[in-house]
């Protein structure tokens, strides 16, 4: 959420900045409501103020005998306690009138973001590994023959619709070695903390990352008010909801691996071939919380480690600066990182990594004490998926695919297996 009293300092620069992100004249329906809410909120101090004076001269005419007077300020203390209930209450739907406002708008992007409308403004930073040059025409994963015993979108259909697959055998066993790989890498390598955390949560949290209220059409809401995390960057964020944490203990860096539920509501028609969009997948997330100076330096540093998984996998991928129009609605700063699929003959996204500055910590009031004894700040917030692990499990298929529709696997995967180095063309591990 946004800092109000900076909205009222500088409110040009805060519609210049919303400008970049496709919201026009923000500034002017929020500092009307501003406005109208302190009013409230002085006429029931001033209200307040008076009953209290004459609540105290109720008692002196009622000793001097005076009863006109007494009946007067008697009804006088009723009729200003009466306002000041009233204008309370006014100031109360206002303020969250401007709360529900504040709430729907999104990050403000930084000054380095590029400028743009859509995925074709972003600017590629890097590229790593050279995409294979294959002596046969490959094909998409849900084709290869080996892939085709262990992958069954007609049962999945079956049990629960359409985007959703069941897996088995040799394919069941490689994506649950690619989750496993992630876990160990970001705990023993990076220095992450492996956290486990409920897939159903409270619709505070929801708000609290920014799900809520804006995009609740985008997850499910089950009958008793519980949500499905769409990612675990809400469990792992609202860690620190509500809470004042040490400096000394920033910065917290959690992982997890866990179920990730999405309705991909306007995505029709979108991806529907194979396992690249599903309404129920795998992903491994990565949450930093850190001091705000030491935000950007972290955000590099979370998208070295979502690279690095690829790396050890021998996965060609780019990373992309997103521009300032396909940002997430969170982020001031988002890396993507796309992963070389051969069957597509493009880059997909595999992670994006995002720097959230205290835009999420603002909504759930998540702050630290400062070492100095100073007052208590916002931390900062970060995200990234290291990495959505049916996408990394597309990829080490289509990439290592062979001719007779086996699959070569990477050698990190080759312990997670005991030992087996290939997907065979019938479906079983060797």
């Amino acid at each position: 959420m946004h800092d109000i009293r900076a909205i009222r300092e500088n409110p040009a620069q805060f519609d210049a900045a919303m400008a970049r992100r496709g919201v026009s004249s923000a500034s002017s329906e929020i500092l009307a409501l501003d406005e109208e809410r302190r009013a409230k909120i002085q006429a029931a101090e001033t209200a307040q103020a008076d009953q209290n004076k004459a609540s105290k001269e109720v008692g002196a005419a009622k000793a001097k005998g005076d009863e006109a007077e007494f009946e007067r300020l008697r009804a006088l203390v009723s009729e200003k306690k009466a306002e000041v209930a009233a204008m309370q209450s006014e100031a109360k739907a206002l303020d969250q009138q401007l709360t529900d406002l504040l709430m729907t708008l999104p990050n403000l992007a930084l000054d380095d973001v590029p400028e743009g409308e859509d995925e074709d403004d972003n600017v590629e930073l890097k590229r790593w590994g050279t995409p294979r040059e294959f002596d046969f025409t490959p094909v998409e994963h849900y084709d290869l023959a080996g892939v085709k015993p262990g992958m069954d979108f007609e049962l999945a259909a079956k049990l629960s619709g359409s985007r959703f697959v069941v897996l088995s055998g040799g394919v069941a066993r490689i994506h649950r070695a690619l989750a496993q790989f992630m876990i160990d890498t970001h705990v023993e390598e990076n220095g992450l903390s492996e956290t486990w955390t409920p897939v159903l949560v409270r619709p505070e949290m929801m708000y609290g990352t920014g799900q809520l209220p804006k995009f609740g059409e985008d997850s499910y809401e089950t009958t008793n008010g519980w949500w499905l995390v769409p990612t675990a960057e809400v469990t792992l964020t609202n860690i620190v909801n509500g809470l004042v944490v040490d400096e000394g203990t920033l910065p917290r860096r959690y992982v997890a691996h866990t179920q990730c539920f999405r309705s991909e509501a306007g995505s029709a028609g979108k991806d529907t071939a194979g396992m690249l969009r599903q309404h129920q997948f795998e992903k491994v997330e990565m949450v930093s919380v850190t001091h705000p100076e030491k935000s950007l330096e972290e955000h590099d540093r979370m998208t070295g480690c979502a690279e690095g998984i690829l790396e050890r996998l021998g996965l060609p991928y780019r990373t992309i600066a997103l521009c300032t129009g396909d940002m997430g609605f969170g982020a001031r700063k988002t890396h993507d990182i796309e992963v070389w699929l051969p069957g597509q003959n493009t880059y997909r996204e595999i992670s994006s990594v995002s720097v959230c500055g205290d835009f999420q910590a603002r909504r759930m009031n998540g702050r630290f004490k400062p070492a100095d004894g100073g007052k208590p700040q916002f931390v900062h917030t970060l995200n990234g998926s290291g990495l959505a692990v049916g996408r990394c499990l597309i990829a080490v298929l289509e990439n290592g695919q062979q001719a007779d529709g086996s699959v070569d696997l990477p050698e990190a995967l080759h312990p997670y297996l005991r030992g087996k180095t290939r997907l065979l063309a019938d479906g079983t591990l060797g």
